[in-house]
């Protein structure tokens, strides 16, 4: 079986359903639209691990208990160091029946209500806390058909995170997702000339709550700042043309016919 990869095109941010949620099975329900949509659009799904540290249903959870069709290398599944063992073995296992082929590892948002996985969990020495390098290395050694991607935030010490990516590449992750830019960024700019055969997907903020995207990004931003998600997002892909495009919090409603015009290159 030829080995999927993550590349190119567009990239859906879906947020599955809290486990607290007064209204599960609406929730469900709109998952279900969201990702079959997704699917027929030719997209990825790129479905979270418990965001924000907030206990939700994982991913592979929905589309079992949904049956759900994940079509091959459109899905791709997040996966953060706050699992049991057993979980994180679960969940890789159940991909692998699915036949989604796709993780993100990464270190991921905590909280008390959250176990954490130890170093012998996954087999790691000399460090004292798992994180997604760990978790990377543990997956492409026993699940070595899953492509693995990491995260890659332009927003940090530039030489610290390029030496992290660099633990991360060599654990074994063959593309890189990162944080959302709203404009051309530098440090983005020196990862594809330092990488030129690496797969990056560039996230796009989709949302007009700016105080989410300050949170984000590490500085202020004005709430009566000009922002316009669409706008931003045509810039980016022209700016960006070789990359992926990863959609965080996506207007089903109000943004996601433009975007699937867009990918047919009829807005631009």
């Amino acid at each position: 079986m030829k080995k999927q990869t993550v590349g190119p095109g567009f990239h859906v941010e879906i947020i599955p359903p809290k486990q607290d949620s007064a209204k599960l099975e609406d929730d469900l329900i709109l998952f279900a639209s969201k990702f079959k949509r997704v699917m027929e659009s030719g997209f990825t799904a790129s479905i979270t691990d418990n965001a924000m540290g907030l206990l939700a249903f994982q991913g592979h959870e929905c589309i079992e208990e949904l049956g759900l069709d994940p079509r091959p290398g459109q899905v791709l599944i997040h996966l953060n160091t706050f699992h049991t063992k057993k979980a994180l073995c679960e969940i890789l296992d159940s991909c692998e029946r699915l036949g989604i082929k796709s993780i993100l590892a990464i270190s991921g948002d905590g909280s008390p209500r959250l176990p954490k996985l130890k170093p012998k969990d996954v087999e790691a020495e000399n460090t004292a806390s798992v994180t997604s390098v760990e978790l990377t290395r543990f997956i492409r050694k026993h699940y070595p058909e899953f492509t693995v991607g990491v995260a890659f935030n332009p927003y940090e010490p530039e030489e610290h995170e390029f030496e992290k990516l660099k633990r991360k590449l060599d654990a074994g992750a063959s593309f890189v997702i990162t944080q959302p830019i709203i404009q051309q960024n530098k440090t983005t700019d020196r990862l594809l000339l330092e990488y030129p055969g690496l797969p990056v997907i560039v996230e796009a903020w989709m949302s007009k709550k700016l105080y989410l995207l300050s949170d984000v990004v590490g500085y202020p931003i004005p709430e009566d700042a000009v922002f316009d998600p669409i706008d931003t997002l045509e810039k980016l892909k022209a700016l960006y043309p070789y990359c992926g495009l990863y959609l965080s919090l996506l207007g089903f409603k109000t943004q996601y016919e433009t975007v699937e015009q867009m990918a047919k290159g009829k807005i631009i």
